[in-house]
């Protein structure tokens, strides 16, 4: 129930930070998807079913909120889930590098439907005339931030546990029949 409460927190608060804190600074103006952090985090953290689940609800959630193509969160965010999952059973999930690459890729990701989306819409012409410099900016973000979130996201969690358990041990006494 604490793990369930913290995600939640943490997944609003990206949501928030997306949508009404970042655009309004210039140099975040070209950002990455603040969710890919809390997808990231979920995917190294956990393994179960309904991580899948939470993913599907957080991408209708940001489809919904969006002006993309409506399961273009939802297919990005499981398409990076999977990735995740199934390169951590084979690279050391706590390397630094693993998480960097990670986080190129799922920016990549990204950036990839966006094209996609454009090409079936408008065409091969409309991608020729794109200003593919737009797309190094969520790179660069992502490379910086992603990671730095992740750990922060991780030492949060690590805290939220322990001031969790301090609390259930302060209060058992209290209320023992």
């Amino acid at each position: 129930m604490m793990n369930l409460l913290f995600l939640a927190i943490v997944t609003v608060s990206l949501i928030f930070f997306q949508t009404i804190i970042f655009p309004s600074f210039f140099w975040f103006s070209q950002c990455f998807d603040l969710m890919i952090v809390n997808i990231i985090f979920l995917s190294l953290a956990y393994s179960h079913y309904a991580v899948i689940l939470m993913i599907i609800l957080v991408g209708g959630i940001m489809d919904s909120i969006s002006g993309v193509a409506f399961f273009h969160h939802i297919f990005s965010y499981l398409w990076i889930y999977l990735i995740v999952q199934l390169f951590k059973q084979f690279v050391f999930q706590r390397s630094v590098i693993f998480i960097l690459i990670i986080s190129l890729v799922s920016v990549l990701i990204q950036q990839g439907l966006i094209l996609f989306s454009i090409f079936i819409e408008q065409g091969g012409e409309a991608i020729g005339q794109m200003d593919f410099s737009l797309m190094l900016w969520p790179l660069f973000w992502g490379s910086l931030l992603i990671p730095t979130g992740v750990w922060m996201i991780n030492a949060l969690r690590q805290y939220w546990m322990y001031l969790g358990k301090r609390l259930k041990k302060q209060f058992a006494p209290r209320y023992r029949g």
